[in-house]
């Protein structure tokens, strides 16, 4: 499947609508933990989904911009220097209302996640989490093929 990430570049796969990658759930993943955000594109891929990384915020914004196309869903980390999870996905409301957000985050302040995620009815995934509960968050907030997210290799977190 294809990956790209992203400081500011496309793929030129990922933004062409008639491209193959167009067929399947496309992911755009969120978090400026470079290993996490390895880990998770790493998962996903292997899973089927078309994942595009961003390391930030801004990056995202970027990315989402040059993707030519609304992601199936926006997976990203609550707390990230400069711009927010939450600000970031109010920003991409404002473009794209239809968008599909789950959230994560590995801080344990329930009244950031409280207030700014769960009260406003997105979904939030605590890390660490293992491959499964991953694949059970996604599955619960968007519609996946019945062939993708299948558990076609454990992982070391499962």
């Amino acid at each position: 499947m294809t990956h790209a990430r992203f400081d500011s570049v496309s793929s030129p796969e990922s933004s062409n609508p008639n491209h193959p990658t167009a067929l399947v759930p496309t992911v755009l993943v969120v978090d400026d933990e470079p290993d996490v955000l390895r880990l998770i594109q790493s998962i996903l891929t292997e899973d089927g989904f078309e994942v595009v990384s961003a390391k930030s915020a801004d990056a995202a914004i970027k990315a989402f911009e040059q993707l030519g196309r609304r992601p199936d869903l926006l997976l990203t980390d609550v707390v990230m220097p400069g711009m927010s999870g939450p600000m970031l996905v109010d920003h991409l409301l404002q473009v794209e209302p239809e968008l599909r957000v789950l959230f994560m985050s590995g801080y344990d302040d329930r009244q950031v996640a409280q207030r700014y995620v769960v009260e406003r009815g997105f979904r939030l995934i605590s890390k660490p989490f293992t491959i499964k509960a991953l694949r059970a968050a996604i599955k619960a907030v968007i519609k996946v093929p019945e062939k993708l997210g299948q558990d076609t290799k454990k992982g070391p977190m499962d």
